[in-house]
């Protein structure tokens, strides 16, 4: 057996490197993508000792980029993509152009041609797919409407920067800077039929693959992906399942990108679109997530790869340049567009923040720029440098927009007060003024219960809490249950629990008990910690899968912490004792009114 293996090196050294310094980065309550990409550059070629296989990396981190996309696709319906395209389609182009524009007047200024510098600032202008998913994941901000629109920009943003793969190219031969592109379908008609299409004929040949390859996933896709999954569930196998679903994410993806022209990403998300309007998408999302945290984690490695720090010495001022573009003239722009169309001040501060960086669209026009001698070899370099430091920034980029919000929102509640104008004409402008959906306010409520999530188990415990007359509120991030929520009149608000501020809005300090009904473990024990910092008497009950899950949260401060498969367990055993035994009926133990249906996916495999 030959020792020869680039591929196993590179995924051992670059996951366990990952996980040393992500692992040190959160102890310094850092996010741990800063430890994975300082990794990144401790197995790049520009630093000393070990060097990973510099073709397998960036191809491992496409895997992970297309498996992210796909767990995008199934959360994100068509009606919700179409639902954002009044703001995400002009807000897109104009941001592009913008930054477009800093960044050719950057190059022009360094005197780089005029290819070169447009190349330069279209690489400027695209924000990572991976980071702004990231980011919304972590704040589970994906299902909300600030979520929706994000996402729905960065589809824009992928499908304008396929349309430039093909125009820079294009553009590179007519201006005699580089050589003809090679775009199959209009190469075919060249030799059939002898005709010239020229550059509008390949604009045009591009669009008619991409809108012919949306038209064959929404038509024929809906129905052969979601049955095709249906067919492998019912062989009760999930070996088979979890493999379907790889293939269809991965399979997808690559055929998108060879025989439509499309990228792997946008692949990817329209395959998981189409796959959530079957009911088995919340399992396929489940089965695929080790596998998108473990590829999304070689990505940020593959990044730090290219980075040479040598250039923070050799080009500081073009560099902060660079960065300012990205993260200060991007941001500022979104933030304006997204005023513009009249959304809430929390979405604009969200988009502006998510967009504050650069990623793999910016590598890949990067590196077509300088093959085709449109781009030096130093825009390359500020450009690896610039997506670097901006994805490290990006964390505080979104710290800051929290902090400012309350100073925003103050600074417009002053100059509605100071206004002269008359009270009809006042009250006329607040009816005109969009909702601020994302607006929260502290609870008056106290002696009350606090329940975190509303799925499946949230939706049961708040319902009996609800019937019993018990004083609670709901904390809670997904718009639609939000909705839902209040329509019920149960008091809500809109956030994610971890965060102290959304803790301290539901008055936990005068709460008397607090139901941890999310599924996810990590997220339970600090929520767990901070209430029992806070309120050292209050009642904790948390939910977990496993004995360690049960541990953890008990050593973090919970009282009460209920295990699904035991409760499961004890309730199969009580059922049988009733027949085998003769003891009294088997009673369910609630009220044919207590609990209300939901028809919420189900969570977490338990």
């Amino acid at each position: 057996m030959p020792h020869d293996t680039p591929l196993i090196s590179t995924i051992v050294g670059g996951l366990v490197l990952a996980f040393i310094f992500g692992a040190f980065a959160h102890r310094l309550r850092m996010p741990p993508l800063v430890g994975y990409l300082i990794a990144g550059v401790l197995v790049g070629p520009h630093t000393p000792g070990y060097v990973a296989d510099q073709s397998l990396a960036p191809e491992l981190a496409e895997i992970g980029v297309i498996l992210l996309m796909f767990g995008v696709g199934l959360h994100f319906s068509l009606k919700d993509l179409l639902s954002v395209r009044g703001i995400a389609v002009p807000g897109a182009i104009v941001q592009i152009a913008f930054a477009t524009l800093l960044g050719w007047g950057l190059g022009a200024f360094m005197g780089w041609s005029t290819g070169g510098s447009l190349v330069f600032g279209l690489a400027l202008s695209v924000a990572s797919t991976v980071v702004l998913l990231k980011a919304l994941q972590e704040r589970r901000l994906v299902e909300t409407e600030r979520g929706r629109i994000a996402v729905g920009w960065l589809i824009v943003e992928d499908l304008a920067m396929v349309l430039a793969l093909v125009l820079i190219p294009a553009a590179a031969s007519i201006g005699g800077e580089g050589h003809a592109p090679v775009e199959p379908l209009s190469a075919g008609l060249s030799r059939l039929f002898g005709l010239d299409l020229g550059i509008g004929g390949m604009i045009a040949m591009t669009l008619v693959k991409v809108a012919l390859f949306v038209a064959l996933m929404l038509v024929f896709g809906r129905k052969l992906i979601p049955w095709t999954m249906h067919r492998i569930a019912h062989t009760g196998s999930r070996e088979l399942f979890r493999l379907g679903v790889l293939a269809i994410a991965l399979g997808v993806a690559f055929g998108a990108a060879k025989l439509f022209g499309v990228s792997l990403a946008l692949g990817a998300f329209f395959a998981g679109m189409v796959l959530a309007e079957s009911e088995l998408s919340h399992r396929a999302a489940q089965e695929s997530l080790p596998l998108r945290d473990a590829f999304a984690v070689l990505f940020f490695v593959s990044v730090g790869m290219l980075f040479d720090p040598n250039i923070l010495i050799d080009k500081p001022l073009p560099i902060l340049a660079t960065i300012f573009i990205i993260v200060i003239g991007k941001s500022v722009a979104a933030f304006l567009i997204v005023l513009a169309f009249k959304k809430p001040l929390g979405t604009a501060l969200t988009i502006s923040a998510s967009l504050g960086q650069i990623g793999e669209f910016s590598f890949i026009l990067a590196a077509l720029g300088v093959e085709l001698g449109l781009l030096p070899e130093e825009g390359r370099d500020l450009i690896l440098a610039g997506a670097i430091i901006s994805i490290i920034l990006n964390p505080l980029l979104f710290f800051l927009c929290d902090r400012m919000r309350p100073l925003l929102d103050g600074a417009k509640r002053e100059d509605v007060v100071a206004d002269p104008a008359p009270a009809a004409d006042a009250i006329a402008a607040q009816e005109e003024m969009p909702p601020e959906d994302d607006e929260v306010h502290p609870t008056a409520l106290s002696g009350h219960a606090i329940l975190v999530g509303y799925g499946r188990v949230g939706s049961i415990v708040g319902q009996n809490l609800k019937s019993s007359a018990t004083p609670f509120l709901v904390i809670e991030d997904s718009d639609k249950r939000i909705g839902e929520l209040k329509a019920q009149g149960i008091e809500t608000l809109s956030g994610n629990a971890v965060m102290r501020e959304t803790l301290d809005l539901a008055n936990l300090s005068g709460a008397r008990s607090i139901a941890i009904a999310i599924p996810n473990a990590f997220e339970a024990c600090r929520i767990a910690e901070q209430a029992r910092s806070v309120n050292p008497s209050i009642l904790i009950v948390a939910r977990a899968h496993s004995d360690a899950e049960v541990d953890e949260l008990t050593h973090y401060g919970a009282d009460t912490v209920i295990m699904g498969e035991r409760e499961i367990a004890l309730g199969m055993v009580d059922r049988l004792a009733q027949v085998h035994h003769e003891s009294v009926p088997y009673e369910d133990g609630h009220e044919p009114d207590t609990i209300m249906p939901t028809d919420d996916p189900p969570p977490e495999r338990e």
